[in-house]
This record gives C-alpha cells, sequence and structure tokens, in this order.
C-alpha cells in the first residue's frame, strides 16, 4: 500500500510540473493518421453526386448536404453551438425582371447596351436628371465633387483615374493605381455620389466601343447560363436608403447622355491628364429614363458549425473553414457536382472534425476552442462567410485564425507531373507567426511544396480576396488559405469526383491538423502583428 502511495504521489507531483501545454501536445500523429483517403473519397462520392444537383444554395439539396455534415459532426463528437448545428444566413433571391434605359427617346437594353455594376430597384417612368463629374474623384487636385449639385441626381462619372502621357497614374505618380482606379474604384465614387445625395451612378467604361461590346456579350452569356438572380443579405433590402443604381455605360451611350460625341469625351480625359486636376467641361448633361424592376423571395440556407470546447484556454477560438455550395445544375440542364470545388474542402474540414473528436475523447482535448464550419454562398459572393462575420456565434475578438480549405485534389497546369504542392495564401499577411507554423509543420510532418505565388498582392488573379478566408482576414484575424489552383473544369460540368486525387487532398488535410494542432495548444495566442498588402 505504501509503495502505491508514494507511486501515486510521485505521479501527481510531476503532473504538477508540467505545463498544461505539454500535457494536451501529446502525440498527434495518429490522430492525423485518421485523416484518409478513403474516407475523403467516401464523403465526397455523396456530397458530389447527381443526386444533390450541384448544391446550389437554398436549394433543396443543399439542405441535404447541410444535413449530412452536421450529422458527421455530431457523430464524432462536436457540440452544437447556440443548441443547433446551423446558423440561418438570412439571405434574399433577387432577381431583376425588366431593366432598360431611355435617352432622349432612344431605347437602351441591359445586357444588350450597357451593364451594371448593382441595380437597385427604379419605378418605371421615372426621369432622372444628370450631373456630370469627370472621373468622379475627390483627392489631391482632383475635386470633382466641389459644388457639384448631384442632390436628386444620377452623377455621371469616367471610370478608373487619369494617366499621364508615361502611363502613370496622376494621383500615384506610378504605374499603381489609387483607390480610385482599381478594379472597384466604382465603389469609392458610388460612396462620393451618395454623400453629395445623388440617387444613382453612371459610370462611362475606358474600353472602346468593341472591348465593351465584347464584355456586355460575355456577361450576357453568363446570365444565360446561370440565371440573372442575386442573393443579398435580407436586412439590405430593407435598408432602402442602401439601395443605390450603378450602371456601366458606353462612351456612345454617354456622349447621347452629355449631348456631344466620343472623340469630345477623348478630348476631355486628355485634358485632364495633361492638367493632372480637375477641369471644367462644356458637356450638357441631359435627363435618362430608367426602369429597373425586380423580383424577390426568401432563401433558406445555412452555414453548418460543430465546435470542440477546449480545456483551459477555450475562450479562444480556431476556426476551420471550406464552403459546402456550389453553382447547381445550368440551364441546359447539365449538373456542375463541384467534386472539388469545393466537395473537396468540405470533405476535408469533415476528416478534420472526426480526428480532432478522435483525440478529445481519448483524452486530448486542445487548449483552445475549435470551430468546425461549412459555409454557404461563397459562389454567390462568399455571403455565408461574410454573414459569420457580421453575426458571429464567438466573438471576433476571441477569434485566433482562420485555415480556409478550397479546392484541393487537382491540379493546375503548372504542376502537371509535380503533384506534391499547395498553393498557400495569406498567412504572411496579418501574423508574424502563422507563416513559421505552417512551414514548420509542414517539414516535420508532410513535405509539400509550398506554393506562395498567389500570395503576391499584385497577382492579378486576387485569389486572396475570392474565398471564405477574407471575411475574416478584413477583420485582422489571421488567415491560411489552401488552394491548388484552377483547372479545365473549374465551375463546369467535369468538376467530378473521377478527377479528385485523394491521397492530396489526404497530405492537405493532415497538413491543416498539425497546424491546427500547433496553433490550439500553444502557449501564445497567434499575435496580429504584421500588415502586408
Amino acid at each position: 500500500m505504501k509503495k502505491t502511495y508514494y507511486s501515486v504521489l510521485a505521479l501527481f507531483l510531476v503532473a504538477k510540473l508540467i505545463p498544461l501545454s505539454l500535457l494536451a501536445q501529446s502525440n498527434p500523429v495518429p490522430y492525423a493518421y485518421t485523416i484518409k483517403a478513403e474516407d475523403l473519397k467516401k464523403h465526397l462520392t455523396f456530397i458530389a453526386s447527381d443526386s444533390l444537383k450541384g448544391r446550389n444554395t437554398g436549394s433543396a439539396e443543399q439542405k441535404v448536404a447541410a444535413n449530412y455534415i452536421a450529422n458527421h459532426f455530431k457523430a464524432v463528437g462536436l457540440a452544437p453551438v447556440q443548441g443547433s448545428y446551423f446558423q440561418k444566413v438570412d439571405l434574399v433571391n433577387r432577381a431583376w425582371t425588366n431593366v432598360a434605359a431611355q435617352i432622349k427617346g432612344k431605347s437602351y437594353g441591359y445586357l444588350a447596351d450597357f451593364m451594371a455594376y448593382a441595380l437597385a430597384p427604379v419605378a418605371a417612368g421615372t426621369k432622372a436628371p444628370t450631373v456630370f463629374a469627370g472621373y468622379g474623384v475627390q483627392q489631391g487636385a482632383f475635386t470633382d465633387f466641389d459644388k457639384l449639385k448631384a442632390k436628386g441626381a444620377m452623377v455621371l462619372v469616367i471610370d478608373g483615374e487619369a494617366k499621364d502621357q508615361a502611363g502613370n497614374y496622376v494621383l500615384s505618380g506610378s504605374k499603381d493605381p489609387s483607390a480610385f482606379g482599381k478594379a472597384t474604384g466604382w465603389r469609392e465614387k458610388m460612396k462620393l455620389a451618395q454623400a453629395a445625395g445623388a440617387t444613382g451612378l453612371i459610370v462611362i467604361t475606358d474600353k472602346d466601343e468593341n472591348v465593351f461590346s465584347s464584355q456586355v456579350n460575355q456577361r450576357q452569356a453568363t446570365m444565360k447560363r446561370f440565371g440573372n438572380e442575386r442573393m443579398v443579405f435580407k436586412e439590405d433590402t430593407q435598408n432602402k436608403e442602401a439601395e443605390f443604381p450603378v450602371l456601366l455605360i458606353s462612351s456612345a451611350m454617354a456622349a447621347q447622355l452629355l449631348g456631344t460625341d466620343v472623340a469630345a469625351i477623348e478630348a476631355f480625359k486628355t485634358k485632364v491628364s495633361t492638367e493632372k486636376k480637375s477641369v471644367a467641361s462644356k458637356f450638357k448633361s441631359g435627363t435618362i429614363e430608367l426602369k429597373i424592376e425586380n423580383a424577390e423571395s426568401p432563401v433558406d440556407t445555412y452555414n453548418v458549425v460543430g465546435f470542440l470546447e477546449g480545456t483551459d484556454k477555450k475562450s479562444e477560438v480556431v476556426v476551420i473553414t471550406a464552403h459546402y455550395d456550389h453553382i447547381g445544375v445550368s440551364a441546359d440542364g447539365q449538373i456542375n457536382n463541384g467534386a472539388n470545388d469545393d466537395g473537396s474542402g468540405t470533405v476535408t474540414v469533415m476528416e478534420l472534425a472526426e480526428a480532432f473528436g478522435k483525440a478529445a475523447a481519448e483524452g486530448h482535448r486542445p487548449r483552445r476552442s475549435i470551430l468546425f464550419m461549412t459555409v454557404t454562398g461563397e459562389e454567390k459572393g462568399l455571403l455565408g462567410s461574410e454573414y459569420y462575420s457580421n453575426h458571429p456565434l464567438f466573438p471576433l475578438a476571441n477569434t485566433v485564425c482562420d485555415l480556409n480549405i478550397d479546392m484541393v485534389g487537382r491540379y493546375d497546369d503548372e504542376h502537371i507531373g509535380k503533384p506534391d504542392y499547395i498553393y498557400e495564401i495569406g498567412s504572411d499577411k496579418l501574423s508574424s507567426q502563422l507563416r513559421a507554423v505552417l512551414e514548420e509543420q509542414n517539414k516535420k510532418h508532410i513535405g509539400l511544396e509550398l506554393d506562395f505565388k498567389f500570395n503576391d498582392p499584385n497577382d492579378p488573379n486576387r485569389f486572396y480576396y475570392r474565398s471564405d478566408h477574407y471575411n475574416f482576414a478584413k477583420h485582422n484575424i489571421p488567415v491560411a488559405f489552401f488552394f491548388n489552383g484552377v483547372h479545365e473544369d473549374y465551375h463546369q460540368p467535369g468538376d467530378d469526383i473521377e478527377k479528385i486525387e485523394f491521397d492530396q487532398v489526404q497530405k492537405v488535410g493532415r497538413l491543416v491538423f498539425y497546424m491546427a494542432w500547433e496553433i490550439s495548444n500553444r502557449e501564445q495566442r497567434l499575435p496580429v502583428d504584421s500588415n502586408k498588402p
């Protein structure tokens, strides 16, 4: 008895001397190895089956997928959040049924003569005066909104920003545009127009007639394939003051509205570039008659969540995400199964949940909590993750990082014949240590080629902004995005399970597991101490 007593006492004393971090950090390898290619394939065989018809956001088939994921989370020991495995995402499906414009008796058709950056309802027969505001810039020597009588009118602006003869942007003095000259520059001009009391914004394209016509035709073809519906947050439709139409028109249509010709508009642009400041014009803006009609219906869709509570640092939460929606059935009846986009990420999150659930069941619960989440509406504009970031189930201030998986297990053209790679995007942008954790765990356990090509802030694809991690990053939460690149079946019916390399998905899943294990068990929370573009 005495020997047993002293043995137990010795173990107790040793345990008291061992930090909780070391007790939690038992061997992760056996749990990582529960992430298996055959299990990933089993789940994806269902998630990407024809019976789910491409998991279009809000469809009955997407709800079947959501239930499948939720049942898995429950089976592997994850808890619901606030009593549910589902977070309702309040969306409205808005279809534009009749959009048309008329200038001086001449009719212009939507997706025939003009496009839109944003649409908002306008009653048929509405006649709006227009005011010309040059490039629509309010910065430095550019004062396009000074003394502009925009209240109750639609503001007419030129797209982009002025360049000098050397091809440099006037505002920045370099080849890099200011916020007004970027692809999203119209948003900056829209804010200024709204602040000036305008009722809408009309942007004159900087493309010539042939290029613009081609863009319109491409947009029209896309609409024919996928429809003209657009999902928006219900709360946005209830704020009528926030609705603001932004049209994109050709130079010829603008000339009609300004009572001039295309050559005169080009001459004005040249004068602005030469003088490098706002200049007055002699254009006489006319009136535009608009009709923008729409129909709205509620969307029944959810983020699927499973929660693993931590131990001594349980208030801090690591989030692991993928999107489980896809684009559904094309107008021609073909099913877009989305096995790679993002069935592959979805089943990886499911397997990660199982691995951590097993570890917890065997007494190796992580110190920090982990939220496993498959989000909806990514294909509609990152809507599910944006909704979460606006209505978080756990405070964003307590959110340590987001590890996001989107499109893994297929190769792009640059990696045919050399498949052991993964593109990683974002890990160094907000934290000085997340990239180090990635590289350390990859070197120690996996050995993938880490390709940071798309992490370049000048990447023309802008992938950093195109998946769900970004809705965490914009709230200053460190992120790491795992991605194998695009391929010929991207958003096509050929994105099927037969083309997935499950051994590669397995490697990515295990890499994310080791990272999450390290991040959730380390003594110090990942710092937010970087600010890289």
